[in-house]
């Protein structure tokens, strides 16, 4: 069997996305949307080729391994064994003089099970590709929940907010489908942690911060990501375009998960909706409303593109309509007129 190119360091994003995609063309099969997909993240950068040669390679070199090698993956092999042992084999040939017969019979069991794990072909890739824990989450319309994860991580989700988790062997994933949440992520350097939401990706071992995607609201297709403590990585999801934050740091990326510049926040507005709180900073009037839709009914409408238009400012407590309503027409020059049963429409004065 030909030597294997070494491949990229374990739990690096190349990796893993190859992993996940290298399964996925030999197990199921892309459709033509999916292949294109995959070639656009191939020439996005060298490093994914690579990553993806080499699963490849570690694929052909399975054919290799006799077959009662196979068969101890077949029957669980474990993997932590497999790599202890290849430890052991590399302290044994650091430590043995390359001439020592002794070294090779020292060498040859640990290696063959080393073997085994790294180029365990389907069986191991779909091994390390399984999710070990899963779980969906959700919170309703003026709801906030929380909830603790199996590492000790908590999420804290905002209303109308949907994740879904997934904790690999290498690596713990929380897909952020729309709202926002706070994270609070137990460290882990075995373990890096990512959100992922719309084309944005980040990345920590260890932090407390707060990320907000919400496509519905026309004009916010970006993702907000604001930091607390620790660090984060804030980057596009084929890892180009990446932001660091420290502690009362925020960015806000654009659709295609481009970050824009980093900013300074305050602790408090990391994340206001904690405190029953949204903050508008010269926000559009209709963005306003949606905002505020998000957390119960809004008995206001716009017809005129002009109201739509203006910029409101203020701190508001999203369940408490009234206020705003009453607030509205001493701070922008509009007048509240009955529009049906229940609603009013908001009109220039």
């Amino acid at each position: 069997m030909s030597p294997l190119p070494s491949p990229d360091v374990n739990g690096s994003p190349a990796r893993d996305q190859a992993l996940e995609w290298f399964v996925r063309r030999r197990d199921q099969g892309l459709d033509a949307q999916e292949e294109q997909r995959f070639q656009a993240w191939l020439a996005a950068d060298p490093a994914n080729g690579k990553a993806f040669e080499s699963w490849q390679a570690e694929w052909a070199g399975f054919d290799a391994i006799p077959a009662e090698m196979k068969a101890l993956l077949q029957r669980n092999l474990a993997y932590d064994q497999a790599m202890a042992a290849a430890s052991a084999a590399g302290r044994a040939r650091a430590a043995a003089p390359a001439h020592n017969p002794a070294r090779r019979r020292i060498l040859a069991p640990a290696l063959a099970a080393a073997v085994v794990a790294v180029t365990g072909g389907a069986g191991f890739l779909a091994w390390q590709a399984t999710p070990t824990y899963t779980q969906s989450l959700a919170s309703q319309r003026g709801q906030q929940r929380e909830a603790m994860l199996p590492d000790g991580t908590r999420l804290r989700l905002d209303t109308a907010t949907r994740v879904e988790v997934r904790y690999y062997r290498q690596r713990r994933e929380v897909r952020l489908l729309e709202g926002q949440a706070l994270f609070t992520v137990s460290a882990n350097p075995e373990q890096p942690f990512d959100v992922l939401a719309g084309h944005t990706r980040v990345t920590v071992v260890g932090t407390r911060f707060s990320v907000r995607y919400t496509p519905e609201i026309a004009g916010q297709d970006g993702v907000r990501v604001a930091v607390e403590e620790g660090r984060v990585r804030v980057a596009r999801a084929d890892a180009q375009d990446a932001a660091m934050l420290s502690a009362g740091q925020q960015v806000v990326s654009d659709g295609a998960g481009v970050p824009g510049t980093v900013r300074p926040v305050a602790a408090a507005d990391v994340a206001p909706w904690r405190n029953q709180r949204v903050i508008f900073d010269g926000m559009r009037l209709d963005q306003a409303l949606a905002e505020l839709g998000r957390y119960r009914d809004v008995p206001l409408v716009i017809r005129d593109p002009a109201v739509a238009a203006l910029r409101v400012t203020g701190v508001f407590d999203p369940l408490d309509i009234t206020t705003f309503q009453q607030v509205l027409p001493s701070s922008l020059p509009v007048r509240l007129q009955a529009s049906g049963a229940k609603d009013q429409e908001i009109l220039l004065r």
